[in-house]
């Protein structure tokens, strides 16, 4: 095979790859992921609303939900996607360091929220009000536990992310990595949303 026909081959397939995979690929794709997973939350919602008056004669959402501890969890996770909004300010202006900064506050606010979380949730099953103490139990430890572990996935993703912008800066790629996690916190910020109304506030009620 000649030079040139090897160029012309190499040519061919840049163009395909380009024109098969354009540069908004990946945000398209995490959007048909977080589509998925508003199906998953959407299911855990809705077995909520059907199971969460099943106390099976043990404890009510009245009697375990501590709201001042809960609203202080909700401050922590929406201060955190105020910080990662200043953190994609200063990403757009290429300044690294004080991106880096500002996502390491976010991860300090996810952390914060992880923390009272794991801390409610040994508290409850000290108290015998484990998941399989009742339905309602199930449901809530299902619903706020899969919302828990999404968040422990996204500081995961932060910390990586941290280190991917250490080493190669605010590049095209990383800065479409910072979108599709922008979009996956703020994701999670809206379902908490729904947690702590849906789940806690409702849940005081009589």
């Amino acid at each position: 095979m000649s030079d040139t026909t090897l160029h012309a081959n190499e040519a061919e397939m840049a163009f395909y790859v380009r024109d098969h995979h354009p540069e908004n690929g990946t945000l398209l794709g995490f959007w048909i992921y977080l589509m998925s997973d508003c199906l998953i939350f959407a299911c855990l919602f809705i077995a909520y609303a059907v199971l969460g008056r099943n106390y099976a004669g043990g404890p009510t959402g009245a009697e375990l939900f501590d709201l001042p501890t809960v609203a202080l969890n909700t401050a922590f996770l929406l201060f955190s996607s105020i910080t990662y909004g200043f953190a994609m300010l200063y990403a757009q202006r290429k300044a690294l360091n004080q991106t880096l900064l500002w996502l390491a506050i976010t991860g300090l606010f996810g952390l914060g929220f992880l923390y009272l979380e794991l801390h409610e949730f040994a508290a409850l099953i000290h108290e015998g009000a484990g998941p399989q103490r009742s339905a309602f139990l199930t449901s809530f430890f299902a619903l706020v536990g899969t919302h828990g572990l999404h968040v422990s996935f996204g500081i995961v993703w932060l910390l990586t992310l941290m280190v991917q912008l250490k080493q190669k800066g605010l590049g095209e790629a990383n800065m479409r990595r910072l979108m599709c996690l922008s979009m996956f916190w703020h994701f999670l910020d809206v379902i908490w949303i729904g947690v702590f109304t849906f789940v806690y506030l409702m849940g005081v009620l009589p």
